[in-house]
């Protein structure tokens, strides 16, 4: 029987050694899978009163997600696309960067971007050097390409079944219970992280209406010239902006000031830099401070500390990178609770006053 039960479990360790190494070639995905499916579990749940089936449930939720996503980011790309292209125009950057790369020195202009002016282009040669120059370098754009929707395939497979499927891994893992510890535990660990997700997400939605809010109002009250463009997707980004850590909404809100200043300076009406500076405090004040000092205090979780939070967030991505901005407060919110609820069981201390080691909170001690 031992010897039976030295095969299986050898066998048991090579299956997880395989799995495991899988798990770590899709971390990324398999990450930020996680971090949807806690963000978006109470929306999910909360369908049940629509009395939908449980896949369609899955299917709204991520619909919700998907959509307004892609119309964000489609809407960005074709102003971006546009004023990029009357920047170049209006100040001839082709000549200038010609003297510099070979293969724009056969552009004349920039083709219109619709499919009779690119296939007039295309017609004419005007394109053979941008043809040319993707050719080149098909290999590595073809890997970029398709790792992108590779993992993007696994992040909506695996969303997609956690939500179906999630309370059945829940209850398999508690059929391995030892004394109420790993029930207790596995508890704390899923309600944690979330109420630490789901608030992430409601903060963007949150900072999002307050920064459109604010892009609007003061557009309604500054002149024509000093007007902040496409206060909607401005708001939308600097909601967006504000899960990536340290610069946060900087990284939107700073650029969108120097963007409607630059057209005063080179208008030369410099009494109207008084209205950026407005804009610029407004965004500075109402729209970053008075929500990071209100909201996420609020909506950082139950007993996860919003101060060590905001290092992980902070420190995630410097030494993970792009995925730790979403491992490393899942990671924070596993090992915080473990201390909180299974660590003084298992070392055999006493709950404080008849507290549950779920109720302490770390900024208590």
């Amino acid at each position: 029987m031992d010897e039976k039960r030295l095969v299986v479990a050898l066998f048991g360790l090579l299956v997880a050694v395989v799995l495991g190494a899988l798990t770590l070639q899709f971390i990324a995905p398999l990450t930020v899978s996680v971090f949807l499916y806690y963000s978006t579990r109470r929306f999910y749940r909360s369908l049940r009163r629509l009395r939908l089936p449980a896949r369609v449930r899955a299917v709204v939720v991520m619909s919700a997600l998907a959509v307004p996503l892609l119309l964000v980011v489609s809407y960005a790309v074709v102003l971006l696309v546009i004023e990029s292209r009357q920047f170049v125009e209006q100040y001839a950057l082709i000549d200038v960067a010609a003297a510099h790369v070979d293969w724009l020195g056969e552009m004349e202009s920039m083709p219109d971007l619709t499919a009779r002016g690119l296939y007039d282009a295309y017609q004419s040669g005007q394109l053979s050097p941008v043809i040319d120059f993707l050719g080149q370098h098909a290999a590595l754009l073809t890997t970029v390409v398709s790792n992108f929707f590779l993992n993007l395939f696994v992040t909506v497979i695996v969303t997609y079944y956690l939500l179906l499927d999630g309370h059945r891994i829940r209850e398999w893992l508690l059929r391995f219970d030892d004394d109420a510890i790993v029930r207790e535990y596995l508890e704390a660990v899923d309600d944690e992280l979330e109420a630490v997700l789901f608030g992430n997400l409601l903060n963007v939605i949150a900072v999002s209406l307050i920064a459109i809010a604010a892009f609007s109002g003061y557009n309604a009250v500054a002149p024509a010239a000093a007007e902040v463009p496409y206060p909607a997707l401005a708001g939308v980004l600097t909601g967006a902006a504000s899960l990536i850590p340290v610069v946060g909404m900087k990284i939107v809100y700073l650029p969108l000031t120097a963007i409607t200043a630059l057209p005063i300076v080179l208008g030369g009406d410099s009494s109207l830099l008084v209205y950026v500076i407005v804009f610029l405090a407004v965004a500075v004040v109402v729209v970053d401070t008075i929500p990071d000092l209100v909201l996420r205090p609020l909506l950082s979780g139950k007993t996860t500390h919003v101060g060590l939070l905001m290092l992980a967030y902070t420190l995630g991505p410097v030494v993970l990178g792009f995925y730790g901005l979403f491992f490393a407060p899942i990671a924070l919110v596993v090992g915080l609770t473990f201390a909180h609820t299974a660590l003084p069981r298992l070392l055999g201390a006493d709950e404080p006053d008849g507290l549950s080691a779920n109720q302490m909170r770390l900024d208590d001690f």
